[in-house]
């Protein structure tokens, strides 16, 4: 993991997080989320840099407070795949294990909210709560893991790519505390290369499903930095998605 510091220009109180109400802490009591604010820093990545390596010993744990990051795999042969994504309010690290999965790089700028893990750990041994929230999104993530075994295996590109922009768009509206209907934007958090490599496509047919989609109205891009949804039961529709799935594992 790269090196650890605290980024003092962040001083936000754990009631007052944009991701209060999804990430590991959104059970907590007052007094808990008191002391986390004493164990917690935050750190701070750019675009491209590589976070942690598959193997490697944490010593840290923690949320995502804003932007994205991948989650990869690599190959005897050297070839990657991503197998994930960290979207705000998801937690990195595994309290009890030493070392990660995956590879993890930043897809954008990404700030997370860390934890010493042995500081986390014994916080979790103390507080039923946040034991409780640890668990909910670790099945959260299970259940994610097994409908994208689905979207890669049996639906077609069109579904892809419209589903993907379904779980952004309802993790998006999540963090903001509804569901979402109707008309809706949301961050486009990932490059065409990106969406290509996680849903199994190529970047030239992941261009002409977009492309398709926003001339039949389903999506509108504004410059190039957020989705626009007029109607997002239509595109829910093309996604062949079930109407109570989506989550980025």
């Amino acid at each position: 993991m790269l090196p650890f510091s605290k980024a003092s220009e962040i001083t936000t109180r754990c009631g007052s997080c944009p991701i209060r109400f999804n990430a590991v802490c959104a059970l907590c009591s007052p007094d808990e989320l008191s002391h986390l604010d004493t164990i917690k820093s935050y750190q701070t990545y750019s675009a491209g840099d590589q976070i942690a390596w598959a193997g490697e010993n944490m010593t840290h744990v923690g949320s995502v407070v804003s932007g994205v990051a991948t989650l990869s795999s690599t190959m005897a042969d050297g070839r990657r795949q991503m197998v994930g994504l960290l979207l705000p309010s998801d937690f990195l690290g595994r309290p009890g294990r030493d070392a990660l999965a995956f590879d993890v790089m930043a897809a954008t700028d990404i700030t997370f909210c860390m934890f010493r893990k042995p500081d986390f750990e014994q916080t979790i041994a103390n507080s039923h709560n946040l034991g409780r929230r640890l668990l909910q999104m670790t099945l959260d993530e299970l259940d994610a893991a097994r409908e994208w075994m689905l979207l890669l295996g049996r639906k077609t590109a069109s579904e892809k790519v419209a589903s993907l922009f379904v779980i952004m768009a309802r993790r998006n509206a999540a963090l903001q505390r509804h569901t979402p209907t109707g008309e809706g934007i949301f961050p486009l958090y990932l490059t065409r290369e990106a969406m290509a490599d996680y849903v199994g496509l190529t970047v030239e047919t992941v261009s002409r499903q977009i492309s398709a989609l926003r001339r039949e109205g389903l999506i509108e891009l504004r410059d190039h930095r957020f989705v626009h949804v007029p109607d997002f039961e239509r595109l829910l529709q093309r996604s062949a998605q079930e109407v109570d799935g989506g989550s980025l594992g």
